[in-house]
């Protein structure tokens, strides 16, 4: 696949839409790396480096450059205007012809980790894009996989919140056991981390396989406190919270509201969720809390004022 295609398709922005009012770019562009710009003799050393990958390009003007960076191969420093490096688009355009090499090329050096203006690391589009394949490559190759893009999301994240399954099994078994640790307790920007994304999109699977390599069933996500019982009774989802009660979720856990996930199934039409929780939460943790009873008991109080005749009130004497 064609490598130089419009910077349209390199916004890979999977939370915002396409950015609006850029002006779109001429059709034949292409990313330039250098190559027609060198003498015979380094063209032939670079050629075999490359293995073969001929990634045309238009020579681009000519500047000095720094001593480190003049050591790197010309395809490594081409970046695009979105901060896409030619491993970016490659990945993007899913072209794996390119994008093997180039990681071959690239074993435990940063560019395999280089972010583009949206903070998305290769492998973070990677999962985007569902290569499970170039995931396994970036992970044996050295990348990091517990970089975070704008949303505060690592890859991980990402496979959970889109059901990625097998993007999700290649992270978590080829990634350092520390890392994976590291990835699965990490909360987002939003204050969620893996088991909350999963639990919220109810991926049953990617729940219990969390919890099996170890991720906290009890974790509260940051905003409301809310544990992954919570939200699994805030969906509705009833096989889910029947998943997590029997793997030893707490049902006694408190929001920062003050709600137990059995508070939350007061006003919900499934009784059958009602039953699974009623049994197991503590008796003192049924009622709502006190603040809501009063409220409600204030409520009725001025709708009783309401309602009293006062015929003893006196007007002008009378």
């Amino acid at each position: 696949m064609d490598l130089h295609r419009t910077s349209v398709l390199n916004q890979m922005d999977y939370s915002r839409d396409p950015k609006e009012g850029k002006p779109a770019q001429a059709t034949d562009e292409r990313l330039d790396s250098g190559l027609d710009s060198l003498r015979e003799e380094e063209y032939q050393a670079v050629a075999a480096e490359f293995h073969r990958l001929r990634v045309e390009c238009e020579p681009p003007p000519h500047k000095p450059e720094p001593a480190a960076a003049a050591e790197l191969p010309e395809w490594k420093t081409q970046v695009t205007e979105d901060g896409d490096t030619l491993l970016h688009l490659a990945i993007i355009h899913e072209a794996s012809n390119h994008i093997k090499p180039m990681i071959a090329l690239s074993r435990n050096t940063d560019f395999l980790n280089l972010q583009n203006h949206q903070s998305q690391t290769p492998l973070h589009l990677a999962v985007i894009t569902n290569q499970a394949s170039v995931c396994l490559d970036l992970l044996a190759s050295g990348c990091d996989p517990t970089l975070v893009d704008d949303r505060g999301d690592t890859p991980l994240h990402i496979a959970c919140r889109h059901g990625n399954l097998l993007c999700f099994s290649v992270i978590t078994q080829h990634c350092q056991p520390e890392h994976r640790g590291r990835m699965m307790a990490a909360c987002n920007y939003h204050g969620e981390n893996c088991l909350h994304l999963a639990s919220v999109q109810g991926f049953l699977s990617l729940v219990e396989n969390l919890v099996s390599l170890g991720a906290d069933i009890n974790a509260q996500e940051q905003r409301n406190g809310r544990s992954s019982l919570h939200l699994a009774v805030d969906q509705q989802n009833l096989s889910l919270v029947r998943l997590l009660l029997t793997r030893g979720a707490d049902p006694n856990l408190v929001s920062s509201g003050g709600h137990t996930p059995y508070h939350l199934t007061y006003g919900r039409h499934d009784d059958d969720i009602r039953r699974e929780l009623y049994s197991r939460t503590d008796p003192d943790l049924r009622e709502l809390p006190d603040s809501e009873l009063d409220d409600s008991e204030e409520e009725e109080d001025e709708a009783s004022d309401e309602e009293v005749g006062y015929d003893d009130i006196q007007w002008n004497g009378h």
